[in-house]
């Protein structure tokens, strides 16, 4: 484990039905860095994972989205899944936490389906992003450049396309965190905000 990220606090941005590896993969390597990732959801308790079609593990939701607030984080992670995605992208809370994190140039890490919700926060007009191959159009409609990619930057995002891409969605992931400012809130009055362990 590095220190590159110490003291960096990172939003995990899900409902039922995200890609499991778009999930654990990012947030292996995020914490290897030594950032602290926190699992957020509109669901109780625990959140439904899924490999593809078919439903994986599920894992424990550590803080509700309506408790939670973008100020408590420096960057956001927003895992794929058709269901995921499509779910979280009518979601008001969701919405406004994105416009948020976005309003404050923080880190927005997207992958395959998880664009959906940027979409709709009205968020992807002039930027560049590559998503999974079907969310072309919709990324285009709403004004978007869109690429076929392994890895795009544009400012505060970075985004990738499915989970062959994660070695490098990672990396850059890590990189744009490390570039941010320092936090203007100290480590240790974040360690003190309520987690739902």
């Amino acid at each position: 484990m590095s220190d590159e990220l110490e003291g960096k606090r990172v939003a995990i941005l899900v409902t039922d039905g995200f890609e499991q590896i778009e999930m654990t993969s990012p947030r292996e390597a995020l914490e290897k860095a030594g950032a602290k990732c926190i699992l957020i959801s509109n669901m109780d308790d625990k959140v439904q994972g899924f490999k593809h079609h078919d439903k994986a593990d599920k894992f424990d939701v550590e803080l509700s989205l309506n408790r939670a607030d973008a100020q408590d984080f420096d960057a956001v992670l927003l895992p794929g899944g058709v269901i995921n995605g499509d779910a979280l992208r009518i979601v008001k809370k969701a919405q406004e936490f994105m416009q948020d994190i976005d309003r404050a140039n923080k880190p927005v890490f997207v992958i395959c389906h998880g664009g959906w919700i940027l979409i709709s926060a009205g968020l992807v007009k002039g930027r560049t992003i590559t998503t999974w191959p079907t969310l072309e159009d919709d990324m285009r409609n709403a004004g978007a450049n869109w690429k076929d990619q392994e890895v795009i930057r544009d400012g505060n995002w970075v985004s990738s396309r499915k989970p062959d891409d994660l070695p490098a969605f990672n990396r850059e992931s890590i990189r744009a965190l490390a570039g941010t400012a320092k936090a203007r809130v100290q480590p240790s009055e974040r360690d003190a905000l309520e987690v739902r362990q």
